[in-house]
């Protein structure tokens, strides 16, 4: 009985010892070796468009009515927008509502439909940076009370040579990290055997809330400030002995 106990006590342990060796055991073409680093790039650039949230709110009785308000503030609107240099093909329908309008009766403990609000909201895309401020101006003198604008971003039309220049600056960042590490550690840096990029591209926006019921200042001051463009590369680099 004893040696039974013996020979199962062994193969537990050849078990265990095996399971140990498997679990310690590198493959030498595990993508994990090398030398791993990450670089970073980044460039400012002055914006060149803006991006114009706005759009008009309408309420009345009937959907009709409201439609109807709507519908020519939105076109007084347009024409504002187009007037001002706003090409049609850079003006985009966001958003469009119909809802009821409800009040609580404390008496009858019911809601009960008071009229109906439409909401249509455009997003134009300002090509003449310098115009926007005059821009808004005209949107909130054609829609009057019905006008309501909610937020202007700034973007760069054509990043491309942007990112191309912070490319370049992530993968000369990460070489340098790896030399030096390559340097410290007595080995030598081989080349890449992996290259990731992740891309930031921000958006600067501003919020200018304009409900209708406060006039805005004429004319809106608008600055569209800088904006700092980043790419960001892993990179694994072979040891050479």
């Amino acid at each position: 009985m004893k040696k039974y106990w013996l020979a199962a006590i062994g193969l537990v342990l050849v078990l265990a010892a095996v399971s140990l060796s498997g679990c310690a055991t590198i493959e030498s073409n595990s993508q994990q070796e090398g030398i791993w680093v990450s670089g970073e790039g980044k460039v400012t650039v002055t914006p060149d468009i803006a991006n114009l949230s706005l759009g008009v709110e309408a309420q009345a009785v009937t959907v009709a009515e409201a439609q109807s308000q709507a519908a020519e503030a939105m076109d007084r609107v347009i024409n504002a927008l187009t007037d001002n240099g706003v090409e049609e093909k850079d003006i985009q329908t966001q958003y469009f509502n119909i809802e009821q309008v409800t009040n609580w009766d404390k008496d009858t403990g019911e809601e009960i439909i008071v009229g109906y609000r439409v909401t249509n909201m455009v997003t134009a895309k300002i090509r003449e940076i310098d115009k926007a401020g005059s821009i808004i101006d005209a949107v909130a003198a054609a829609g009057g009370d019905y006008t309501r604008i909610n937020n202007l971003s700034f973007s760069v039309d054509d990043p491309s040579p942007y990112y191309e220049e912070a490319r370049q600056k992530a993968v000369a960042d990460a070489r340098a990290k790896g030399e030096q590490l390559a340097e410290l550690a007595g080995v030598r840096l081989g080349k890449p055997t992996y290259i990731s990029e992740w891309i930031s591209y921000p958006v600067y926006s501003r919020e200018i809330y304009y409900g209708g019921a406060v006039p805005v200042p004429a004319p809106t001051p608008i600055s569209p400030g800088e904006l700092e463009l980043t790419i960001s590369v892993q990179v694994a680099y072979a040891i050479l002995d």
